[in-house]
């Protein structure tokens, strides 16, 4: 008989054991008037307690539109407060983020959203150069798994309002499904010596990568980091976003 087993070295710091979304729960009890995510061009600011309400929001609409636990979901965008909301939102109901680089082209995007079986993508329509929209288009039709597309400055609203018809119930039996050892990222490298390379992380693997980093810097709740990286980089939405 086969068991899984942890294996860790002496650590005056116990592992979290939980959850992404029951983690930012605590927090967001704890702290709920505190500021938590600033866009500053996007002139978005977001204390804890209404970060939550969102990432709820969000959540409902995946939901809203048959994303469940274990379905990838895709995020392919710059920096925006939108991407963030997905990461939790993502997280809470036990669905897998699928980080897509901003530099990608056609094939590579095409390449990650088939191997991991992205079944819904939310993306930028463009970015600097890049025509997202139009990359987009021309691989749909090779990517089986991908059923739906939300553009963020065309159908992000339309999106969360489909999600309004989700109850506080159903959300709830959903969250409760979710396991910290549960696959919650597929993160991809470049690609720039081939195609992209992915690997799956846990709840577990982020959420302690995140605060280890938090308490080798020596953060407190007082402190404020500006991410001057990309999120889809480990650096932007683990170690940033999680610490």
């Amino acid at each position: 008989m086969n068991e899984l087993s942890y294996v860790n070295g002496a650590s005056a710091k116990q592992l979290l054991g939980e959850t992404i979304g029951n983690n930012l729960k605590t927090i967001v009890e704890k702290f709920p008037n505190r500021e938590a995510l600033v866009s500053v061009h996007q002139n978005y600011r977001a204390t804890y307690l209404a970060f939550y309400q969102q990432t709820t929001a969000v959540a409902k609409a995946l939901l809203a539109h048959k994303v469940y636990n274990g379905d990838r979901v895709g995020i392919w965008a710059p920096n925006c407060y939108e991407w963030t909301l997905l990461q939790f939102a993502t997280a809470r109901i036990g669905a897998i983020l699928v980080n897509l680089n901003p530099a990608y082209r056609a094939h590579e995007v095409s390449f990650a959203i088939n191997q991991s079986e992205t079944k819904l993508v939310v993306s930028a329509t463009q970015f600097k150069k890049s025509d997202y929209k139009q990359m987009l288009t021309l691989v749909r039709e090779d990517c089986p798994s991908l059923k739906e597309i939300i553009y963020l400055n065309e159908d992000w609203n339309a999106f969360l309002k489909v999600g309004e018809q989700i109850t506080d119930d159903y959300l709830a039996r959903e969250v409760e499904n979710v396991q910290f050892d549960d696959a919650v990222n597929i993160q991809y490298t470049s690609g720039t010596t081939g195609f992209p390379k992915g690997v799956t992380l846990s709840h577990h693997n982020i959420l302690n990568n995140g605060y280890f980093i938090g308490e080798r810097l020596h953060y407190t709740e007082n402190d404020r980091e500006c991410i001057p990286v990309p999120f889809y980089h480990c650096f932007g939405m683990v170690i940033v976003n999680m610490a």
